[in-house]
């Protein structure tokens, strides 16, 4: 790969003056044409799958096996059956079973229209699937798209630059790389749809850019998802399964489990179970005792992102109990586990976004419940138990966006489901149909035959208490019975 300079300047009106000028031939509307658009995201990702996971460990030290996992193979899977998928997805929705039967006559429906053309920023942490993942939704809808690469993941957004025209219609679709700069460029112009995965602090600026336009956005910001610890599960499966979520990318991705809270319920034999099993699970992981030089284990994105976290742990009240290794050569911090945590610890302050897992000690579940439902809503929740009661209390006592129990990072697997944050860890939903949903407005249909006219009468002027008496039918009907514990009696 060459060296790839940033996107210049005075190319980004030229770029979205192309796409709006696209976006109104209609040229993206057919579905054969985003099928074949759709594929070729596919092609792109698996011909190029060797210099896309070199350039991502140039980038983030990441294994191969997890930007395969993670990006490579997501990217190829969504492709096809958003391309499979798109004949039945771009269908009108037909209103049958109507509540008054007297409207099916008016041929109602309601179709999914693209919204025009959309701005994707993606971050560094998974570069791949957060900026192809949205520019897939963006294509099945029928948009025009910029896709604008982190300047923290340089390797991945220059080798992305230079083989996205080999593939795409330019026209339709163009990646932005670049920095501050050019983001803020970006954002002076009037898109229809802008999809943002980063955190709060840039979520909340690109939300006011988009407000000015009255743009409609998607957020997708993490924060601490936390995870709670059932002492009466497989402790040591509970280990295994946490550690692994902790410490894909080094921590650095958005559904991350944060922290553990453990209720134990005053027993103190319980805690050092917890550690134990964290400590065997890292043996299995690491068995020559040194992450640090493991080619299975990645390093942190950038200096300033390691010294924060060295800060962090320079700053935290609690007690290492294994880990907390660092080397500023490599970037790396090893997986760190610490106990003794109390709610106004440093750790406890923002998104950990590394290696290190805070242990929280708590009485109970629903103490846990408590304490989580008093901060931000997580962008997910992980809790581990086998007991089905404790299964609902924990589902309907929290607020997050999502919800895995007994493993981590997993929900990223499943096509099927939307993923997505709540409150101040986002909003707006994603992957296959969910994305496909994302970038269309839902465009409602009304076909008043000419022969029913007759019917329509009443509603003409002058207006009588006959009129009103036929318009309106149910105006003194009786409403159902109904009580706060039953709901409709009948």
């Amino acid at each position: 790969m060459s060296d790839i300079a940033y996107t210049p300047l005075d190319a980004l009106p030229k770029i979205y003056n192309t796409l709006r000028a696209t976006f109104r031939s209609r040229a993206t509307r057919p579905i054969p044409w985003r099928q074949h658009q759709l594929l070729q995201v596919a092609r792109m990702v698996q011909d190029n799958q060797k210099l896309f996971v070199k350039a991502i460990h140039n980038d983030l030290g990441r294994p191969e096996l997890e930007t395969c996992t993670f990006e490579i193979m997501p990217v190829i899977e969504r492709s096809l059956i958003a391309a499979t998928c798109l004949p039945e997805w771009a269908k009108p929705d037909v209103k049958g079973n109507l509540f008054d039967s007297h409207h099916a006559s008016w041929n109602p429906k309601v179709y999914s229209a693209p919204k025009g053309v959309a701005l994707v920023i993606a971050p560094w942490n998974f570069p791949m699937i957060l900026s192809l993942q949205p520019l897939i939704a963006a294509i099945s809808a029928g948009c025009c798209c910029v896709v604008k690469v982190s300047e923290f993941a340089p390797h991945y957004g220059g080798l992305l630059s230079e083989i996205f025209p080999k593939y795409m219609d330019q026209s339709a679709y163009q990646v932005v790389f670049g920095a501050v700069p050019e983001v803020t460029s970006l954002l002076e112009m009037k898109w229809d749809h802008i999809f943002y995965t980063g955190n709060g602090k840039v979520g909340r600026v690109i939300s006011a850019a988009a407000a000015k336009h009255l743009t409609p956005i998607t957020l997708e910001l993490g924060g601490k998802s936390p995870i709670i610890l059932d002492p009466s599960y497989d402790i040591e499966v509970a280990a295994r399964r946490i550690l692994f979520g902790k410490c894909v990318n080094a921590g650095q991705i958005c559904v991350c489990p944060d922290y553990l809270i453990v209720p134990t319920g005053g027993n103190p034999e319980i805690l050092p179970r917890v550690v134990e099993a964290f400590k065997a699970a890292h043996k299995t992981f690491y068995p020559d005792g040194a992450p640090l030089k493991s080619e299975s284990f990645a390093h942190i994105v950038s200096r300033s992102h390691y010294l924060r976290l060295c800060d962090l742990l320079g700053r935290t009240k609690g007690s290492i109990v294994f880990g907390g290794g660092t080397d500023e050569g490599i970037l790396k911090i090893e997986p760190t586990v610490l106990t003794g945590i109390s709610a106004d610890d440093a750790l406890m302050e923002g998104e950990i976004f590394g290696p290190v897992l805070p242990i929280m000690e708590v009485d109970t579940v629903e103490d846990a419940c408590e304490f989580i439902e008093s901060r931000d809503h997580p962008l997910v929740l992980y809790a581990f138990t086998e007991n089905e009661d404790r299964k609902t209390m924990i589902r309907e006592n929290t607020t997050s966006g999502n919800l895995v129990y007994n493993d981590t990072l997993i929900q990223l697997a499943v096509h099927e489901l939307p993923f997505g944050g709540v409150g101040e860890s986002g909003h707006g939903r994603q992957i296959t149909r969910y994305g496909f949903e994302t970038f269309s407005y839902m465009r409602a249909s009304i076909d008043m035959p000419l022969g029913n006219e007759p019917f329509l009468t009443p509603r003409y002027p002058p207006y009588t208490q006959e009129h009103i008496n036929i318009l309106n039918p149910g105006l003194l009907g009786k409403i159902p019975d109904s009580t706060p514990t039953l709901g409709l009696a009948n």
